[in-house]
C-alpha cells in the first residue's frame, strides 16, 4: 500500500519549509511497503549546524500551523543530523558530511521517490 495522501501532503509542507530556509537535496521516499511505523522519509541537507537548527525550526513551525506535533525529536544537541518523527513521516535534516556518510537514499533505493513541488524562489 503506497504512502497516504495525508503523509504526502505533510512531506510537501515540510519540504517547502526546508526549502524556505535554503536546505538542499530535498528528497521524499515512500517507505510504506517496507516499514509499518511510517510512510515517508523526507531527507534534506543543510550547510552547517546552525542551518540544521533553522531548517528544523521552520519545519516544526510550518507543521504546527497544520496542527501537527512531532512524536519525537533526536539529534538536536550536536545538530549534525536531526530527526523529526511525525508518525506518518520521518524527517531527516543532515549536514552534507552525514548525508554522504550514511547514504539513506542508497539504503532505501528500492523504494519509490515522491515528487515534490518545492518553490525555491520564495
Amino acid at each position: 500500500m503506497p504512502a497516504t495522501t495525508d503523509a504526502i501532503a505533510l512531506a510537501q509542507a515540510a519540504a517547502q519549509a526546508a526549502a524556505d530556509k535554503l536546505a538542499t537535496d530535498i528528497v521524499a521516499i515512500d517507505v510504506s511497503q517496507y516499514l509499518v511505523i511510517t510512510d515517508v522519509f523526507l531527507l534534506c541537507t543543510a550547510a552547517n549546524d546552525r542551518q540544521v537548527r533553522a531548517v528544523v525550526d521552520a519545519i516544526q513551525e510550518r507543521l504546527h500551523q497544520d496542527g501537527e506535533k512531532p512524536l519525537r525529536r533526536e539529534g538536536e544537541k550536536e545538530s549534525r543530523w536531526v530527526l523529526l518523527d511525525y508518525g506518518d513521516i520521518v524527517i531527516h535534516v543532515q549536514i552534507a558530511e552525514e548525508r554522504i556518510h550514511y547514504a539513506l537514499e542508497r539504503l532505501w533505493k528500492d523504494c519509490p521517490s515522491i515528487p515534490l513541488d518545492v518553490d525555491t524562489a520564495r
